[in-house]
């Protein structure tokens, strides 16, 4: 089981011939949840969900890729909105509508009193490191959960929400078992330390594995030592949900592999890495396909 934990909003994504937008349930801890959910485990999301119409429309969503609700709040908030732009290379921005909203409004007393026994949590910093409400309910969980299971940070700060990011990053980082950035993410956190630099200080300070995806060049990942592996081929439609399905992959064939627990992670080998992060990779390429984050099912990917 894994148990993932943030927003779950509607991006507004340009229609065909940049005409008017599609509303289209997202927000990157939903996404992860929802590639989880289609290849074949079991996963839950802790999160805020509203009443309002985008409200059910994620929750059918992701019902329909058979994530478990039992643990997201409810509310009458509106629904947070996400405002998408693309560039002419199909690399995605946004502007957020959060003031008011389901997502800032996080409260500690929602949080349930016990996750399910043996669960893996995944935390997306995306909004809650800029929420402060958001931020001190997910704050309170690490604190909480911190050494009872293996806990997989994406930090995917958000420049456009104008908050400073470190001080809450630097307090959950060395909680976290598993670090996944994108290349981009590291410049704005770390703005001039090289990669491997970056990844071997993060690991000394507290993950078992870091990873880092660099789009077309591919993805580079520290545990035991580190590994380096090409992207593979891919028509990209866009890049939107791109690195929440590599997210989601990754969980997934580590728990397939029995690794996704702390001992795993600890004893974790590169030969055993690899495949695992080609999978992920497989998985995100596939996402970069569609439009918007429309993370793969198992059936799509075809044999392992």
């Amino acid at each position: 089981m894994i148990v993932v934990c943030g927003e779950a909003l509607v991006d507004l994504v340009p229609a065909a011939g940049l005409v008017g937008y599609l509303a289209r349930p997202g927000g990157s801890p939903a996404n992860v949840a929802v590639g989880v959910g289609r290849l074949g485990l079991d996963v839950a999301l802790l999160t805020r969900l509203s009443t309002d119409h985008f409200g059910q429309l994620i929750r059918d969503h992701l019902v329909q890729s058979h994530v478990d609700l039992s643990l997201a709040a409810v509310t009458t908030a509106r629904t947070t909105v996400a405002m998408v732009t693309l560039s002419p290379n199909g690399n995605a921005g946004y502007d957020f509508g959060i003031d008011g909203g389901a997502d800032d409004g996080w409260r500690l007393e929602e949080l349930p009193p016990a996750l399910p026994e043996g669960a893996a949590l995944h935390v997306s910093g995306a909004l809650a490191l800029a929420v402060p409400s958001m931020g001190t309910t997910l704050s309170a969980l690490f604190d909480r959960e911190h050494g009872r299971r293996v806990i997989t940070l994406d930090p995917n700060p958000r420049p456009a929400l104008g908050a400073d990011l470190s001080v809450l990053f630097e307090r959950w980082l060395p909680r976290a078992d598993i670090v996944k950035v994108s290349e981009e993410d590291l410049a704005f956190l770390c703005p001039g330390e090289p990669m491997s630099t970056v990844a071997h200080g993060w690991l000394g300070g507290g993950p078992s594995l870091v990873v880092v995806t660099r789009g077309a060049k591919g993805v580079y990942a520290l545990a035991s030592e580190s590994i380096e592996l090409p992207a593979p081929p891919v028509d990209v439609v866009d890049t939107v949900g791109a690195g929440d399905a590599f997210m989601a992959g990754l969980l997934a064939a580590l728990e397939r592999a029995g690794r996704l627990d702390r001992d795993g992670l600890r004893a974790l080998r590169s030969d055993e890495l690899a495949p695992i992060l080609a999978y992920a990779q497989r998985v995100a390429a596939a996402t970069c396909e569609r439009v918007g984050a429309d993370p793969p099912w198992l059936a799509d990917l075809g044999p392992r």
